[in-house]
């Protein structure tokens, strides 16, 4: 059951296209067009829908923006819908709109059900929605990795279950392994560092610093260094506020306060704010008496000594030397020895952790021979499966000749160390495992298979691509398929098994081909034609479905180019007669 529809896109100032409306179908939906008349501009369109690439040479010629719109239906269940409600999307009542802008200046924003997103959020549902293939994807299908994938596909939870294991596992060993390198490669440049951390630990070890003790040590020198000169000054500041023993006329400090104290204090009585000044002059006279004590004992503790100024330097000396090599302050060395002894632990510990990495390494490369050795069995058992699928869908395709096999093979390696033991031979492996897939094809009797890229012509790898599809689309469908000219290099008889198969394809999908085949579009549900105006460009009006009278004359133009010709005309109808039995 279809989930999800493309109902109808709007296309603005794209290419030759004005404004155009494509509305689709559920079932299958036709679209052709003279050469040149944009039929290309649909699956353009859906692609920038769908967040491909935006050029800006895209846009019309006097245009400021090309505008793409596009209506879905989906089901409210599906992962598509989830995502884009996660988005911040809304869906009006299982209706999806999406949108994509494209200025002249090459600048792009999209929209997904009237909320802004960034262009690779729809690039997130395509995989859910939409499968596309033109000339491109068909290339793409000659490369090993492509086929490797699409069997992946096919064989489902057989491989994809063990694949996500051994990424996993891959992904571990690739860090192990760098890690080891980087301790093995620069074990030299390890070892001095530890050598010179244990060198500069001993020297602090040896000094035994004490926090702040350099500061200390300071201030210690300044005082013993200029022991003289503060006695002196401790000396005379005492006489000044307590007087000298040896010169009793002299005027002191004290004396002189406690004749002012004795003044005021035989009056005070008099006047309540002389009294408070009586007691303040009293304190100063009990400070004075306070400091003048404490000159006298730090004149009497102050003594030169040459033997502790000499031990304090030398001390300083030794500290200095630890300031010197690693920081600025004692403070700062002590910081740097705890630093340097955890970072040596961990030097030291080097060998330790290769011996554990080691033997992680080797762990995980047997996990991963097992796992890929897993992943050849299913990707074998798979093989057998598609291959006999799609040569039985291209012998619907007049090719009934035609074989398609897959070699599944393993390169082993120049040594043991650079692979990993899949049945019990060293071999190459990478991210996906250590398979080399390669599909191939027998296109008759007696030829030898080779791969696709060397063995099929292109109306042949037109046909095993749509026979992929059909395959897929039983085991792993995808709601919409967009074929760009799948058919090119196909004629005849064969034109008629593709546009059989398309339909066929179309009972479990939406399904829409641009074609340049009559033998095609007489399958389709619906046919719509793009047509140019007067003065080259495709307007509204210019996409039109074709009905009745009007489809027969469509395709008796793309049968003899001539839309009133009746013998074309006769050819049509019997096409659509056909396709309507064959179905």
């Amino acid at each position: 059951m279809v989930v999800h529809v493309l109902e109808e896109m709007r296309i603005r100032a794209l290419g030759v296209i004005d404004d155009a409306v494509v509305e689709l179908s559920p079932g299958f939906t036709a679209v052709t067009g003279e050469t040149g008349a944009g039929k290309t501009m649909v699956v353009t369109s859906l692609g920038l829908l769908l967040g491909g690439r935006a050029d800006a040479a895209l846009v019309r010629i006097g245009a400021k923006a090309a505008v793409v719109e596009g209506r879905l239906t989906v089901d409210a269940r599906s992962a598509a819908a989830v995502r884009a409600e996660e988005a911040g999307a809304e869906l009006d009542d299982g209706v999806l709109l999406i949108s994509r802008t494209l200025s002249a200046e090459g600048r792009s924003r999209a929209h997904l059900g009237g909320r802004s997103v960034p262009v690779g959020v729809l690039g997130e549902l395509a995989d859910d929605l939409v499968a596309v293939h033109g000339q491109t994807d068909q290339q793409g299908l000659l490369r090993p990795a492509r086929q490797r994938q699409a069997l992946d596909r096919y064989a489902g939870a057989a491989v994809a279950v063990p694949l996500e294991k051994y990424a996993g596992a891959y992904r571990r060993l690739r860090a192990v392994s760098a890690e080891l390198e980087e301790l093995t490669t620069r074990a030299r440049e390890r070892a001095q560092e530890a050598d010179l951390l244990r060198f500069g630990l001993e020297e602090v070890e040896a000094a035994e610093p004490r926090p702040g003790e350099d500061e200390e040590l300071a201030a210690e020198a300044e005082r013993l260094g200029h022991a003289e000169a503060l006695a002196s000054a401790a000396v005379v500041a005492h006489a000044a506020l307590a007087g000298n023993p040896e010169d009793p006329e002299g005027v002191d400090a004290a004396t002189l306060v406690a004749g002012a104290h004795r003044a005021v204090e035989a009056v005070r009585s008099h006047d309540q704010a002389l009294a408070g000044l009586a007691d303040r002059i009293g304190e100063i006279g009990i400070l004075l008496s306070d400091v003048a004590g404490d000159l006298a004992r730090y004149a009497d503790n102050l003594d030169a000594d040459p033997i502790r100024l000499s031990a304090v330097e030398e001390r300083r000396a030794a500290l200095s030397q630890l300031t010197r090599k690693y920081g600025e302050t004692i403070a700062d060395v002590l910081a740097w020895a705890e630093q340097g002894a955890a970072r040596l632990a961990e030097l030291d510990g080097d060998d330790d952790r290769i011996g554990e990495l080691t033997a992680e390494h080797d762990a995980l490369r047997a996990e991963l021979g097992g796992l890929a050795q897993t992943l050849t069995d299913a990707r074998t058992e798979a093989a057998g499966r598609f291959a006999e699928a799609v040569t039985t869908e291209l012998a619907s395709l007049a090719m009934p000749h035609a074989r398609v096999t897959f070699a599944i093979r393993q390169t082993e390696t120049e040594t043991e160390a650079d692979g990993i033991e899949v049945g019990g031979r060293p071999v190459v492996f990478g991210p996906h495992g250590a398979d080399e897939v390669e599909l191939l094809l027998a296109p008759h009797p007696g030829a030898p298979p080779r791969p696709i890229a060397k063995g099929a012509s292109g109306g042949e790898l037109s046909r095993v691509m749509l026979a992929v599809e059909v395959v897929f689309a039983g085991s792993d469908p995808v709601p919409t398929y967009l074929f760009d000219e799948v058919d090119a290099g196909v004629g005849g008889k064969a034109a008629v098994e593709v546009g059989r198969r398309l339909a066929k394809l179309a009972r479990s999908a939406q399904v829409v081909v641009v074609t340049h085949l009559p033998q095609v579009a007489a399958f389709a549900d619906r046919h719509l034609v793009v047509e140019k105006t007067n003065d080259g460009s495709v307007t509204r009006s210019g996409v039109k479905a074709m009905e009745g009278e009007d489809r027969v004359r469509e395709l008796s133009r793309m049968l003899a180019g001539q839309e009133d010709s009746e013998l074309a005309r006769a050819h049509a109808e019997e096409l659509l007669e056909a396709a309507r039995a064959g179905r």
